[in-house]
């Protein structure tokens, strides 16, 4: 992962004008223009639009290039949610191309549908029947995931009213992609499991560094506070102040046994070498054996 992640940021660095700018203003032109079409025509006429791979080896060529402007809206009572997802994937996209240039976005999008048309092909050859796709969702949706890297705490209005942060939002989205994985090999449907885990490998590639440096601080953490020889500073505080309130002092040494009820100016630390919680006065913080057990 990290050596197509160095790959693309390679690409992009020596190819600065490769690119579509403002692409999402195209996408979703051609997504407004195939629901016109869809509207005030029928569903046959954009059906010659999906990815259908037979029909491709039999030249309809057009098909690699007018898929991604299927949205699966054909009906006037769909307007709604049409003008919302489109508006919310611009306005995202348009962010994201800003944050990174026209080249590494545009070939974010690129390469998310170059997985999908080739898992439809794979399928398509492995099973020997045809595998027809009505736009990219999925890839639409791991564009979200990029934009949730980027900006976790943002607040946006979700059905302009109720704001809520970026973050929250991406977790229902890997929730819809768990369960679309799930419900589809639990009903044998393999292009609806491997869409949405191509959409997630070109997601995994783009953003490999901050994904695995997460895993290694949580790794990291976890080591710490499972640790013999952590403080966990918080419960080592409870449990001085009940000892406290039943012997009379907080601190007492280990090693010479004043406590800071007798010596009030004396300082007192713990030690983070020693097994469990163990307190020391100044003169015996730095030598001292430490406790094992």
């Amino acid at each position: 992962m990290k050596k197509l992640n160095d790959a693309v940021d390679r690409f992009c660095y020596r190819h600065p004008r490769f690119g579509i700018p403002d692409l999402m203003r195209y996408i979703v032109i051609g997504n407004v223009a195939v629901y016109l079409l869809a509207v005030f025509s029928n569903s046959a006429a954009v059906s010659f639009l999906a990815l259908d791979w037979s029909a491709v080896l039999h030249g309809e060529v057009w098909r690699l290039v007018t898929f991604p402007f299927v949205s699966g809206y054909s009906s006037i009572r769909d307007v709604f949610w049409l003008i919302m997802f489109l508006y919310f994937y611009y306005w995202i996209g348009s962010a994201l191309e800003r944050e990174w240039g026209s080249a590494k976005f545009t070939l974010y999008y690129v390469s998310g549908l170059v997985l999908t048309a080739l898992v439809a092909a794979v399928l398509s050859a492995v099973s020997g029947g045809t595998f027809t796709l009505y736009g990219t969702s999925y890839v639409n949706l791991s564009m979200f995931f990029a934009f949730a890297m980027l900006y976790p705490d943002m607040q946006i209005l979700l059905f302009f009213i109720f704001p809520v942060k970026v973050k929250w939002l991406a977790w229902f989205d890997a929730a819809f992609f768990g369960w679309n994985i799930l419900s589809s090999l639990l009903s044998f449907n393999p292009l609806g499991a491997l869409l949405p885990v191509a959409a997630l490998l070109n997601f995994f590639v783009f953003f490999w560094p901050e994904l695995s440096g997460y895993i290694r601080r949580n790794r990291s953490y976890a080591h710490r506070q499972s640790a013999p020889q952590s403080i966990h500073f918080k419960k080592a505080v409870r449990q001085q102040q009940k000892k406290a309130e039943e012997q009379g002092y907080h601190h007492k040494c280990c090693v010479c046994g004043r406590t800071d009820a007798d010596y009030p100016d004396l300082q007192f630390r713990y030690c983070s070498k020693c097994a469990g919680y163990h307190c020391f006065c100044e003169d015996h913080i730095y030598n001292h054996v430490h406790f094992t057990e």
